[in-house]
């Protein structure tokens, strides 16, 4: 089933555009890490997840390229512009081959199931 996303025609067109393009760059360089990246990780500072998702790769020594958005304390919009395009509310945000595969939970099933290789 698809997640729900408000349909254009429901958007005002006057601001169509500043939807759109609403830090762009911050989503441009998100999707090149994940074109030329295995895996990707997407954090922020102070976060125990995102250690704990770093340490699982580490680990198992897969190689990763991390990208880190602030902190509790700051950039919280640019990366509410990262849930808004992934609709993944938290992070990390872990990608594999291109795919979202969740945060560190999902990424320990996964690393647990055998499902992305690496040697723990």
């Amino acid at each position: 089933m698809p997640r729900p996303l408000l349909d254009e025609s429901r958007i005002h067109p006057a601001i169509r555009d500043k939807i759109a393009t609403l830090h762009a760059d911050l989503v441009h360089e998100v999707e090149a890490a994940i074109a030329d990246n295995e895996i990707v990780v997407l954090g922020m500072a102070q976060n125990p997840h995102v250690r704990r998702a770093q340490r699982m790769l580490e680990s198992a020594k897969l190689p990763f390229k991390y990208l880190e958005y602030g902190s509790y304390l700051n950039k919280w919009r640019r990366r509410n512009a990262l849930k808004m395009w992934s609709g993944w509310p938290t992070f990390p945000m872990v990608f594999v081959k291109g795919v979202l595969i969740g945060g560190a939970d999902d990424l320990n099933r996964l690393l647990h199931s055998g499902e992305l290789g690496g040697k723990r």
